[in-house]
């Protein structure tokens, strides 16, 4: 069996593929499984893949299929994969020459879940961001997530973890198709079930900004969607926190993490759509998760956002929870 799978779902990635292939083969070793997943492109896509499949038949397995998106691709990567843990990659991207070196010697510890870092770059490379974050050694994920949710923003991106498979076969957990943003929903159900974790501080991801990209861009129609999905992750969130039983100090910080990524999106909707979408939290009555010690990380963000009556609504529930 392979200790690695590196998932990679391809959609009209030809500018950027060979790049991308280049990092993983890279690393070097026989014990990593390639996985390319061609969904449905309409250019060179699959040319590319067969000659590097041609040359590289021990490491890569190729797949193609109708375009379903990119949730479903990873789904169906996660059942083809053959490794122990699987690596999420995006053909726009590419990963760091020493990262499987360096996450090899957690694997073979037996570590559930590895974190790293994500760096933003521009199409010809040059870094825009260095995404920063807590850096840990010997924590359950329970305990990995309280570390993480206030201060880490790529929590819930699956790119930046090397993940034990059994965590989504054994838990039955998978990308929710047909959703924006749909790592919101899984992530930090991944994190807070596995029984270990770290967080290394190694910037193993390159994260390319690439103009014109489909998954990079947003319409403000899009931007609505993710809202609205939230909203429902939110709900089926609360399904799964029941479901799975967790301690108490668990549940309230999912609940807030979930929350406070909510009550973020109303800054990201217009005047028009931000009062319906204020009753939508109303009708959950979500304030209810925000204690007052969460009060002064969630408003230095989202003051600004709100009109005055929602925000004077808004911090007297809180008080009025504790």
């Amino acid at each position: 069996m392979k200790k690695l799978s590196v998932i990679i779902p391809v959609y009209n990635a030809e500018k950027t593929l060979k790049r991308c292939m280049e990092s993983v083969l890279k690393q070097k070793d026989e014990d990593l499984e390639i996985i390319l997943i061609n969904d449905g492109s309409t250019d060179t896509s699959d040319k590319i893949i067969q000659e590097y499949k041609e040359k590289n038949p021990k490491i890569i397995s190729y797949y193609k299929k109708k375009n379903t998106g990119v949730a479903d691709t990873r789904n169906y990567g996660i059942k083809k994969a053959k490794g122990t843990y699987i690596l999420f990659l995006d053909a726009d991207d590419y990963l760091d020459i020493h990262l499987y070196g360096l996450v090899k010697q957690y694997m073979e510890k037996g570590i559930d879940l590895i974190k790293f870092k994500l760096q933003r770059e521009d199409e010809k490379e040059n870094i825009i961001e260095t995404v920063s974050g807590p850096v840990f050694e010997n924590k359950t994920g329970e305990e990995g997530f309280q570390e993480l949710y206030a201060t880490d923003v790529l929590l819930d991106s699956p790119c930046v973890y090397v993940i034990k498979k059994e965590i989504f076969t054994k838990n039955k957990l998978e990308f929710k198709v047909g959703t924006e943003h749909e790592d919101f929903g899984l992530m930090p159900f991944v994190i807070v079930l596995a029984q270990t974790m770290i967080s290394i501080n190694f910037y193993g991801y390159h994260y390319v900004q690439v103009k014109g990209s489909i998954t990079r861009n947003d319409s403000y129609e899009r931007t609505k969607k993710k809202a609205n999905d939230a909203l429902k992750q939110y709900d089926e969130a609360l399904l799964k926190i029941k479901k799975y039983q967790f301690n108490q100090k668990t549940t309230e910080t999912l609940k807030i993490y979930y929350t406070n990524a909510i009550l973020l999106k109303t800054e990201t909707l217009e005047k028009k759509d931000q009062k319906q979408y204020i009753k939508e939290i109303r009708k959950r009555n979500m304030t209810k998760n925000i204690k007052a010690k969460d009060m002064k990380q969630l408003f230095r963000k989202v003051i600004l956002s709100f009109n005055i009556k929602w925000y004077l609504h808004l911090r007297k529930k809180v008080k009025n929870n504790d």
